[in-house]
């Protein structure tokens, strides 16, 4: 085996403890909001200050990593990430469980661009969107255990803690594998901001981070609010609907491997890269049409299982999506540049959180939520077609 994926899996692990830790809140929503008298835009709030101090630290803590490099700038926002998790175990008022959930959001925002180099690090072009799915994989199986963990514990402040523990003790394992496997390609640690302030100036990336605004609100919508879809459609309890909602992930995991394949298979017939993962998203923005079924299933096992389609669907592409800066631009400038997909996504939650709570509150279900996620990755499709380099610029690649 080759150990390069053994490093991409132990990182993977980061993702579990990033992804179960902001999915814990989900899980734990009813019992929060009985506990602090919140109503569904209240618990939109809650959300959105995570998704603002996630938006607006992502440029930031992106170029922290591409200077201080992957193996310390990794276990710095670990570290802390794991502190937030928790002080949000410890809050005691509404507004103590906001500044956690803040806090939070500044160092998880490290997660995604710290998977993107490393992915630059171990693995070589055509493996990228499959290590991209190796992390969906660390993502999915924290979204599969908050609610299984909510479910089994007592009360909704353990898991935060148990989440927190286990942060800090991925810490060494990551040390001792960062310098144990040798890397396909050691990235060079930046020297300036001139790299930066170039890319951040490329037209391209402005494309990219606004086709991933338009592309994550389905992702949004099922990472925060499958529990509460289910408990409100169809009268369950939350213990009921948790029993459901640890699908979906699972069916997430799949979709990142779904895309990551395809996108290897292209390439392996020659395809170029962006072309590859402009053409994944494609498919995968089709497939998100199913979104709009779910508010209409019949019962709870056939809405989760439309709600895992969808997940699946939106997956798939945005493991490519995620992927394409590093063709363009290379991992040593992987943190600056996916930073700013991070940003779109945590300026969309930021968004449209209230929003998802306030639809929901007035008109009493998600129909209108559901058709307002569904069609925008289409949109965004068209968007990232721009990215395709046309057969000169081809050439010359």
């Amino acid at each position: 085996m080759n150990l390069r994926w053994v490093a991409v899996a132990v990182f993977a692990l980061a993702s579990t403890w990033n992804y179960l830790d902001r999915l814990l809140l989900a899980a734990a929503a009813p019992a929060i909001r009985a506990e602090f008298h919140l109503s569904n835009e209240d618990y939109g709030w809650l959300l959105s200050a995570f998704a603002l101090s996630y938006a607006l630290a992502s440029p930031v803590i992106g170029w922290f990593l591409d200077r201080l490099g992957l193996e310390l700038g990794i276990v710095l926002a670990v570290g802390l990430w794991s502190v937030a998790a928790a002080l949000a175990g410890w809050s005691r008022s509404f507004l103590q469980l906001l500044g956690a959930r803040s806090f939070l959001g500044i160092w998880e925002s490290a997660g995604v661009p710290a998977a993107g180099k490393l992915n630059a690090v171990y693995l070589e072009p055509k493996n990228r969107a499959l290590g991209a799915a190796m992390t969906q994989v660390g993502l999915s199986i924290g979204g599969v255990a908050a609610p299984l963990l909510v479910a089994y514990f007592a009360d909704w402040r353990t898991p935060f803690f148990l989440c927190a523990g286990l942060g800090i003790l991925w810490i060494p394992l990551w040390i001792f594998v960062r310098r144990r496997i040798p890397a396909w390609e050691e990235i060079p640690q930046q020297k300036n901001r001139t790299q930066s302030l170039a890319i951040l100036k490329d037209s391209r990336l402005f494309r990219l981070a606004v086709a991933n605004l338009l592309w994550m609100g389905i992702y949004t919508l099922w990472s925060n609010w499958t529990t509460i879809f289910l408990k409100q459609t169809y009268g369950m309890t939350a213990a009921e609907a948790n029993h459901f909602a640890w699908f979906p992930p699972v069916a997430s995991t799949l979709g990142a491997f779904a895309g990551g394949w395809l996108s290897m298979r292209l390439m392996s017939r020659g395809g170029q890269a962006v072309r590859a993962r402009v053409t994944c998203t494609l498919v995968s923005a089709v497939g998100c049409l199913v979104t709009i079924a779910a508010p209409h299933a019949p019962s709870p096992l056939w809405a989760t299982l439309i709600i895992a389609m969808s997940y699946f669907w939106v997956t798939a592409g945005s493991v490519n999506l995620y992927t394409i800066p590093v063709d363009i631009w290379g991992g040593a400038n992987a943190g600056t540049a996916i930073s700013a997909l991070v940003f779109a996504y945590g300026l969309l939650q930021m968004l449209i959180s209230p929003r998802i709570g306030a639809l929901v509150d007035h008109f009493g279900g998600f129909h209108q939520v559901c058709w307002l996620v569904a069609l925008p990755p289409l949109v965004g499709w068209l968007i990232l077609r721009t990215l395709v380099p046309n057969s000169a610029e081809q050439a010359s690649l």
